[in-house]
């Protein structure tokens, strides 16, 4: 019998719930940022797998592998993403493939008595916001079996576009806010701020093992621009699709790729 139980934690992301499908969601860049990491999940989960999602945020990765035939488990520590993805969930028929569960990253560990999962992802910077990755690491080796894939999305450490669009805006504090080694203050709404991270590649790769070794890194958002670039994006969409085509050869690309927007990494959980 297992008597872990959830810690309490403030939930920044309540703030923007409501409007994120609107913010990041449904917006060009959004779509075509989303779209190169839809490839990479349905590449690696397939129908009858069992997959955690960690940071769920509004569900629509969840719905997406739950239309190809997979069960996924989507967590998130805010209760109001969590009461979007419900309703998400009910209002597109998927409440028998996807299970919303109020859970933070930190507590993954109270899943250890249940069956062992196919395979883990987290899209778009959720891990990000979590402070103690290590810890992560362990859990999601006893939640997974040999052999599964962890797809983990997070924001890159240097960011070509976010350096020269903040440049060129006379705003170099923010240019290089990535290369910070230590947390940055991540501000949602005037009033809502959380603890960012942005560790490199070499560094996840050192955090994770030995319970997985990197198979594969895809950079997500090199040649198209991060989310605030939006307005300029639906003015060119034409650029924007042509980015979208430089991508899926430069996020390929070492060196080149890890100055994308978001790094893809794909892990292998090693046998026992």
């Amino acid at each position: 019998m297992s008597f872990l139980q959830p810690q309490l934690y403030s939930a920044p992301f309540d703030a923007i719930a409501d409007r994120y499908d609107e913010i990041f969601t449904t917006s060009k860049i959004g779509q075509a940022q989303r779209a190169a990491v839809w490839e990479e999940l349905e590449r690696a989960f397939r129908s009858g797998h069992r997959v955690l999602e960690i940071g769920c945020g509004t569900g629509v990765d969840a719905c997406f592998l739950a239309e190809r035939g997979v069960t996924v488990l989507a967590c998130d520590s805010s209760p109001q993403m969590i009461a979007v993805t419900t309703r998400r969930v009910r209002e597109e028929g998927n409440q028998n493939s996807v299970h919303p569960r109020l859970l933070a990253a930190e507590d993954m560990a109270i899943l250890r008595d249940s069956d062992s999962f196919d395979g883990a992802f987290s899209n778009f910077g959720a891990l990000n916001c979590v402070r103690d990755l290590r810890s992560l690491a362990r859990t999601l080796g006893t939640l997974l079996r040999p052999g599964a894939t962890a797809l983990l999305c997070l924001m890159g450490p240097c960011c070509l576009w976010e350096m020269g669009w903040y440049l060129a805006h006379g705003n170099p504090r923010k240019a290089f806010r990535r290369l910070h080694r230590g947390q940055v203050a991540g501000h949602l709404t005037e009033q809502a701020s959380i603890g960012v991270y942005y560790p490199s590649v070499r560094k996840l790769a050192r955090i994770f093992a030995p319970e997985f070794r990197l198979r594969g890194v895809k950079g997500i958002g090199v040649s198209v621009p991060p989310s605030y670039v939006e307005s300029r994006a639906g003015r060119f969409p034409r650029l924007l699709h042509l980015g979208m085509r430089i991508d899926s050869i430069l996020g390929r690309c070492p060196g080149v790729r890890a100055l994308a927007d978001h790094i893809l990494l794909k892990f292998e959980r090693e046998a026992v």
